[in-house]
């Protein structure tokens, strides 16, 4: 599957990222590892969906080659890379809140680049328990950016989100649109993440550059996002929930795209000095709700029963990603249509019974 993926011909480097057993993450994890490079990554396997999700996620990850136990508050293993090198991988169970455990970790390793993409997902939960999405978006964030002022790691790469947009008027959505109009605590912490990441690179030098994900999805999917959610319900016959008319539409980006967007500006990165970007990473193929239930059903080979709803509060009704600059200051090129995507992430789906 990730034969088209930039290969970094740079020297074995050590990369900590956060979130590393969740969809994005441990897919990344395992690129990194082929590529012949060290990870240490930081989860806390979050009750935010099945504990056993993540621990499949990081076994994934990892290949043929990890055999270790869950129980054990920290893991540490070698692994043999596609290059023949003996690479390290080591996972912390840790929450990003926890600033003086952190400490602990970024004592234990030479980190050279940092990529952050845990945070607490969804913009219907964020309604519902605002206040922890302050704690683990903007507060953790910002734990992991005092720890690499007091370690000197000047290289981070950070997720940010579509959903910063809000309801933005002018389609597509460009970096340079104003976002100071957010409809849910989810957006607002993600926005506060790009403020507060300038205010690091300003005062601390720490070259940085903030993705905004549009829609991801793909083999291990958070089963809460729709496209996994459908195709679960079709296939058990049961009814879905069906927001609106079905014209509000997003910009699905699939998984490999996305990792290849990722590997691309940690690149970049690693190339050049007194960075501060943030940088779209989307399809520019806008799916709407009834055409994305349509795809499902055609590559499931069965029809979805319907549980008409309204519109939900803080939902966005469109959401399409501009992305000139990606390609232009990356080289990012995404090469994944809508249809040949589900029907990947359907076929991983049947032969990963959830």
């Amino acid at each position: 599957m990730f034969n088209s993926y930039l290969r970094i011909t740079i020297d074995v480097m050590n990369y900590l990222i956060t979130g590393g057993s969740g969809f994005i993450g441990s897919h990344l994890v395992e690129q990194l590892l082929k590529n012949g490079h060290s990870v240490i990554n930081i989860d806390n396997f979050d009750g935010f969906y099945d504990y056993k999700i993540k621990v499949q996620n990081t076994l994934e990850s990892l290949g043929s080659k990890s055999n270790f136990n869950f129980s054990d508050k920290e893991t540490d293993i070698q692994i043999l890379s596609t290059e023949t090198k003996s690479v390290k991988y080591q996972l912390y169970y840790q929450d990003i809140r926890d600033k003086k455990e952190l400490e602990e970790i970024f004592k234990n390793h030479k980190i050279d680049l940092v990529i952050h993409l845990a945070a607490l997902a969804g913009v219907r939960p964020s309604i519902e328990k605002p206040l922890e999405y302050e704690e683990v978006n903007i507060r953790g964030t910002q734990n992991l950016w005092e720890l690499c002022k007091e370690f000197g790691i000047k290289k981070f790469v950070c997720a940010s989100s579509s959903s910063v947009y809000g309801n933005n008027e002018k389609i597509p959505f460009s970096e340079i649109d104003n976002v100071d109009n957010p409809i849910s605590p989810y957006a607002a912490t993600k926005k506060c993440g790009e403020v507060i990441g300038h205010v690091y690179h300003s005062l601390y030098h720490i070259d940085m550059i903030l993705l905004r994900f549009f829609t991801v999805y793909g083999p291990r999917q958070r089963p809460d996002l729709a496209i996994h959610k459908f195709t679960k319900l079709i296939l058990e016959n049961q009814e879905i929930p069906f927001y609106g008319d079905g014209s509000t539409a997003r910009d699905y980006t699939f998984i490999d795209d996305i990792i290849d967007g990722i590997l691309k500006s940690i690149k970049y990165l690693e190339t050049n000095d007194n960075v501060y970007e943030i940088i779209n990473l989307g399809e520019s193929e806008v799916i709407t709700l009834s055409e994305m239930l349509t795809t499902l059903e055609d590559s499931i080979g069965k029809k979805a029963i319907k549980k008409m709803l309204p519109m939900q509060p803080g939902d966005v009704l469109k959401t399409n990603a501009d992305i000139t600059k990606a390609r232009t200051l990356i080289g990012y090129l995404p090469s994944t249509n809508f249809q040949n995507g589900i029907k990947k992430f359907v076929e991983w789906f049947l032969g990963n019974p959830q």
